[in-house]
């Protein structure tokens, strides 16, 4: 009786394992090859399972760093800015980057940071634009009304925190039947999701902010969020495919740094997916102006939006913009104008600003201040001070209000960069023209909602 060929026998001839092993030991067994038949099928075989891994480029990419620091927790910032940016530039995909004036470390070396730029080649990076898919700004001119009435109805009318609310969970069909051809959406919790966070704006640095126009003197709501659950359950599905191909092509490569191919199935699936979103984001953007506009009989006398945490598409190039605003028109489908909004914090203007491409800033601009210090750290700079006192001290004239009824210091105006400096980076720098600011009436965040979390009562 003829002796089964295993995979001992294959490593013996000179073979390396592989995943190949398996179905080349079944069919050479089932065949009874041996001898010259049995090692010509066994390189062919070897031959058409060949990966050619693609390794991460020996030396960081080059990329355009528009920031300077100005004093010393800005110098640590920039510094370690600098040395995780350096190691994504390694990504094999990478082709060109930036780094804005807002910029702050995320996470580990090597992840993009907060004021990033990315541009891989027909690739996509999920770590890149992060779980917050689309987070982006959308600004409504209320006419001449005045602020306090469009602040109590917006108050009335949006959600911040954990969870989500039913009453805007009819989504058009549109939509749906969108999500439903694609695979990455079409499942029954991407629906619920979608369906459960619209009119919803979450936590953290996300806000509702009323101002006045310099220019026109109108009343004006900006709103700031992301696709909520809807986003985050993409991020996650759409990393987990990332991976794998990272582990068959790019075991080197950091896992957070893996990617999706634009040039197969999957990579298109993802980027349909992606634009799901971002009109989903809109929506929803839109449902709380909406609900605003209709509380208080205004018209719209007008109203743009821009992500500034999305991927761009330009050709085969894809430009990961991490907290980045982009400028020029051909990365926002529906610009309005060519202008972009540009918050810095709650007690200081929303900037209106346009801008060109120019070699060193890729056609973006930052997205807002930025911050020197973690969240912790800077409470724990300003731990002999109470919440109220710093919360009086800092919002000063300002009509400020926390969803759930709590302080949270951490996103008052000294837990970001001097706004000031970021402006005048900007200038210096080529980042965009300023061409109206909506100075601060008031702003609603989420606040600190973990103090009276359910899990705590």
């Amino acid at each position: 009786m003829k002796e089964n060929i295993t995979g001992h026998t294959l490593i013996e001839m000179g073979f390396k394992p592989a995943s190949w092993f398996g179905q080349a030991l079944a069919y050479a067994n089932r065949e009874g090859l041996s001898g010259l038949a049995l090692e010509k099928y066994l390189k062919q075989t070897e031959e058409a399972n060949r990966i050619d891994y693609i390794e991460p480029h020996a030396e960081s990419v080059t990329y355009s760093r528009n920031i300077r620091a100005e004093q010393e927790d800005e110098r640590l910032n920039v510094e370690s800015v600098f040395a995780t940016m350096d190691e994504l530039m390694k990504t094999p995909t990478m082709i060109k980057g930036a780094v804005m004036p807002d910029a702050c470390p995320t996470g580990e070396i090597g992840q993009i940071p907060v004021g990033g730029v990315a541009v891989a080649k027909n690739a996509i990076h999920p770590a890149m634009h992060s779980a917050d898919i689309c987070c982006s700004v959308m600004m409504t001119s209320f006419g001449k009304m005045d602020p306090l009435r469009v602040m109590n109805a917006a108050h009335r009318h949006t959600h911040f925190g954990p969870g989500g609310r039913a009453e805007y969970s009819e989504l058009p069909n549109w939509l749906v039947d969108r999500m439903k051809s694609n695979p990455f959406l079409s499942d029954e919790r991407s629906l619920q999701l979608a369906r459960h966070h619209m009119g919803t704006q979450g936590d953290g640095n996300h806000f509702l902010f009323i101002g006045i126009s310099e220019q026109t003197g109108d009343t004006v709501m900006v709103t700031h969020h992301g696709s909520r659950g809807f986003g985050a359950n993409l991020y996650k599905k759409g990393m987990k495919a990332a991976e794998e191909f990272r582990k068959k092509h790019s075991p080197s490569t950091m896992k957070k740094n893996a990617w999706l191919p634009y040039g197969e199935k999957v990579g298109q699936d993802y980027w349909d997916a992606l634009q799901i979103v971002r009109d989903w984001t809109k929506l929803n953007h839109e449902t709380i102006h909406g609900t605003a506009l209709t509380e208080t009989g205004a018209d719209v006398a007008m109203r743009f939006w821009n992500e500034h945490n999305f991927v761009f598409k330009d050709g085969d190039e894809f430009y990961h913009g991490k907290g980045a605003t982009p400028l020029d028109d051909k990365f926002v489908p529906d610009s309005y104008q060519g202008l972009r909004l540009v918050p810095l914090n709650m007690a200081q203007p929303v900037l209106v600003v346009r801008g060109d491409t120019t070699d060193s800033n890729l056609g973006f601009a930052p997205h807002g201040a930025g911050r020197n210090l973690s969240r912790s750290e800077h409470k724990r700079r300003n731990a002999d001070r109470t919440r109220e006192k710093i919360f009086a001290d800092e919002t000063r004239g300002l009509d400020v209000r926390f969803f759930s009824g709590q302080i949270d210091i951490s996103e008052l105006p000294s837990a970001y960069k001097d706004a000031q400096a970021v402006q005048a980076q900007m200038q210096e720098f080529g980042l965009g023209t300023v061409v109206d600011r909506i100075m601060p009436y008031g702003c609603i965040m989420a606040g600190d909602w973990e103090v009276n979390a359910p899990w705590k009562r």
